[in-house]
């Protein structure tokens, strides 16, 4: 199979990746974005209803008034980046249907 790629700039993010991962070829830059993709495909399947829950736990918390006000959202986000990795989880920063900001958690 010959692929033609005619996206100046698809052709050069391929071949900064051929270079960033010393591959020998396109085909094996090809073969390790697939199964790249395939993992994370994998993952998000196998851990879909944990992920959901998660959300969901979140929404609630915004319901009930637990989220964290815009304005202090970046310095929250700050703190939780110097503390150790299994002090907190943020597991849902974005904003819920209610354009709330999502409540974050202490890990469990």
């Amino acid at each position: 199979m010959n692929i033609e790629i005619r996206d100046a700039s698809l052709e050069a993010r391929i071949q900064r990746q051929l270079r960033a991962t010393g591959s020998g070829s396109m085909e094996e830059v090809l073969q390790r974005l697939l199964e790249t993709q395939e993992e994370q495909d994998r993952w998000l399947l196998e851990n879909r209803e944990a992920n959901n829950a998660k959300i969901q736990r979140g929404i609630e918390q915004l319901d009930r008034g637990e989220g964290i006000p815009d304005d202090q959202l970046d310095a929250h986000l700050a703190d939780l980046k110097a503390k150790p990795e299994n002090a907190l989880c943020p597991c849902a920063t974005g904003r819920s249907r209610s354009g709330k900001n999502l409540a974050l958690h202490q890990r469990t």
